[in-house]
């Protein structure tokens, strides 16, 4: 521990300029999951809201929500079999406030649940982000498809769906608008739950359900394998800075097992070196990644949970451990006769 502190003291440049890459990294690394949570909350949060549970859509959708038709028999049966199960569907639309302005949102339509707000007809729920649009209750909106207006009951916080603000609506608006009578999904709440219904149904568990939105899954893959591309990139970074720092450290090395330090001590002392230069690192990382959520603009999706940082800290550990190991597996071979002549050549 002396060892590596001293080292660190004696070469504090060195371990400066290295650590400022390894923040960097880092500091990247939580800003792009940050964004990647954010937009995952944005494009979905309707869907991640909900409890776990199963979600079934019909098996020639080709998983689908959109071309899934669950027909009235098939959801009779499961709804009065499962108290808390629900049937919803959702369409992609637009509302005409009162200046003829559009407002892109997600339609969504249920059965009685608890787990979906419930309007008469003419009235819609809104999500909140609304609110900085100066929508109110008791706004009124148009559709061309809808004979009549929208009033706008209430607000529901994080309800958004392909990055659209959600629009609750009554059944009977609903059908109106779409001219359809059957629901796409069906969902019933309950982690174990698996409901035995006809053949014509498909299950899905909730993050197999989010994968099946196109979307979803394509920007999750993208941001998610920018994340692991910046973990791997940093392992090397430690494995590249530790190798070249025991390549110039042979002879010293060589010394220290001829008077009798283990091998154990040096990699002790190596991996303290990689265990500060990580903690501070990351720790400095992580309090300008909050920093970044006060002065970024408002409409950035940005949302990076406790969990997460832990979690990446965590890895950020796991691989520097990794890189420093594997670059510092050439003193367990290091002669002490040999290190030292090669030291004073």
């Amino acid at each position: 521990m002396n060892m590596a502190w001293k080292e660190m003291k004696k070469n504090k440049s060195r371990f400066l300029i290295f650590g400022s890459i390894v923040l960097l990294v880092s500091l990247l690394t939580f800003i792009i999951s940050g964004l990647a949570n954010g937009l995952s909350q944005d494009n979905a949060a309707l869907i991640k809201n909900l409890p776990e549970g199963q979600f079934y859509l019909t098996k020639e959708a080709n998983e689908s929500f959109a071309l899934s038709r669950i027909d009235n028999n098939t959801q009779d049966a499961v709804l009065s079999s499962q108290k808390n199960a629900a049937a919803f569907s959702i369409q992609m639309g637009f509302l005409k406030d009162s200046m003829e302005n559009q407002q892109s949102v997600a339609f969504v339509t249920s059965t009685g649940s608890k787990l979906f707000p419930q309007m008469k007809k003419g009235e819609v729920f809104l999500d909140s982000s609304m609110k900085s649009e100066g929508v109110k209750i008791g706004t009124t909106f148009t559709n061309p498809q809808l004979n009549g207006e929208l009033t706008v009951k209430g607000f529901v916080e994080q309800s958004t769906f392909s990055h659209a603000p959600v629009a609750y609506l009554n059944l009977e608006d609903y059908r109106e608008m779409y001219r359809v009578e059957d629901m796409q999904i069906l969902f019933i709440p309950g982690k174990d739950t698996i409901v035995e219904t006809t053949t014509k149904l498909q299950s899905f568990s909730k993050s197999q359900f989010l994968n099946t939105i196109a979307s979803y899954k394509a920007e999750q893959m993208s941001l998610n394998m920018i994340v692991w591309f910046l973990i791997a990139i940093s392992g090397l970074l430690f494995a590249i800075f530790f190798y070249m720092m025991n390549v110039q450290k042979i002879g010293i090395y060589g010394i220290l097992k001829a008077i009798g330090v283990k091998t154990s001590t040096l990699f002790n002392m190596m991996w303290t070196q990689m265990g500060t230069i990580v903690v501070i690192a990351v720790g400095v990382a992580f309090m300008l990644s909050q920093v970044f959520i006060k002065v970024a603009p408002e409409g950035i999706p940005f949302h990076l949970p406790a969990g997460t940082t832990i979690q990446l800290s965590l890895v950020f550990m796991v691989i520097g451990f990794i890189g420093a190991t594997l670059s510092g597996l050439q003193i367990k071979n290091i002669e002490p006769l040999q290190a030292i002549q090669q030291g004073e050549v």
